[in-house]
């Protein structure tokens, strides 16, 4: 019996040690993987920037170009290219109807003038006009003010430079393509609860993104959709203040309705924009409506609410999950219901304010 139980000791603790040889052996090639990806991903990137900075630089030597950041860039070189964050085709934003385009063009007149001397010199209109053909520049100076976006530290031709925000994702852990699939989602949640930050802190990034969509709906410059609400599209910084770090997730609403009005449709998931912008298709026409099916508002607290009701107080759980369950069902534009739309939100940011306003967080 002795040794029948001996033999069965040696057997368990055979498998015991073959099941940790096999998870270190997985651990060990995961984490070479990722760190092979990221110093060949770094390494490309900075071949592009170098050839970039050359093109960029003989331009402004030849003052085809000029602006803010050329002299660092190409003079005194102090400034050096790192990570690319955009690299798709240019594209040209349209504002809303609704837009101050006095306030805009004072705003872009004051971005132009590079030098601060007063006047915009035609190197330096060139420049920002390349700049404005982008519409995550556009869109980011717009929301720039209300310190939504990354402040724009500088620019030479249709190169610019933002504050580096040091946060990102919104949320959990954003592996490279390669090793996503995979990691069993298990682990990836596990792992996501290592990189969260405390709830009073969550709280505070969450209230950034109720503000964000406070603003686009129907401000300053006109009304925006959030069509993409993806915790990539969204970082924040040490104060945990949030920034959208991708612009191309907020469209103009009449760029929207335009596009959803020549799109032709079977059903209604013909009728997307984007990842998270929907309308219905319409039947007889076979053709898409131009309303959305949800406000951004909505959109919002479907994208925090696991992240916010995931450690969060007891004595307040009850309530939020009520108050996130109650902006999730909201349809429609917003615009038809101004007055539930800005209820659920004041409600929630206040209840969310109330939780944090003590801390050394708020």
């Amino acid at each position: 019996v002795r040794r029948a139980l001996c033999t069965s000791c040696d057997s368990a603790r055979i498998s015991f040690v073959r099941v940790k040889y096999l998870f270190l052996t997985w651990l060990t090639v995961l984490v070479g993987s990722w760190v092979l990806y990221v110093q060949y991903s770094t390494y490309t990137e900075l071949c592009r920037g170098h050839e970039c900075r050359n093109a960029i630089c003989d331009k402004y030597r030849k003052g085809i170009i000029d602006g803010s950041a050329c002299s660092s860039l190409c003079d005194k070189e102090t400034l050096y290219m790192g990570r690319c964050l955009s690299t798709l085709p240019n594209n040209q934003s349209k504002l809303g109807e609704q837009a101050n385009l006095a306030s805009l063009v004072s705003q872009i007149l004051s971005v132009a003038d590079g030098n601060r001397d007063g006047r915009v010199s035609l190197p330096e209109a060139r420049s920002t006009w390349a700049l404005l053909q982008m519409d995550e520049v556009l869109l980011g100076l717009l929301l720039q003010d209300r310190g939504h976006t990354p402040r724009l530290l500088g620019y030479c031709g249709d190169l610019y430079m933002t504050e580096r925000i040091p946060y990102g994702p919104l949320y959990g852990l954003s592996l490279p393509w390669p090793l996503a699939s995979w990691v069993p989602s298990g682990v990836q949640r596990t792992v996501d609860q290592w990189f969260t930050p405390s709830w009073p802190r969550k709280a505070k990034i969450s209230m950034g993104l109720l503000e964000l969509v406070e603003d686009v709906f129907h401000g300053t410059y006109g009304s925006f959709l959030i069509c993409d609400v993806a915790a990539a599209r969204f970082g924040y910084t040490d104060r945990h203040e949030l920034r959208l770090t991708d612009t191309r997730a907020v469209v103009p609403e009449d760029e929207f309705r335009r596009a959803m009005r020549a799109l032709r449709c079977e059903t209604d998931a013909d009728c997307v924009y984007g990842t998270d912008c929907r309308t219905s298709c319409d039947p007889s026409e076979r053709r898409c409506r131009e309303e959305p099916v949800q406000p951004n508002l909505a959109k919002a607290c479907g994208a925090l609410k696991d992240y916010l009701l995931r450690g969060a107080p007891a004595a307040m759980r009850e309530e939020l999950e009520r108050q996130l369950y109650a902006c999730m069902a909201l349809k429609g534009n917003a615009g038809q219901m101004n007055m539930e739309h800005s209820l659920i939100l004041n409600n929630l940011k206040a209840l969310l304010w109330r939780q944090i306003s003590h801390t050394k967080d708020s």
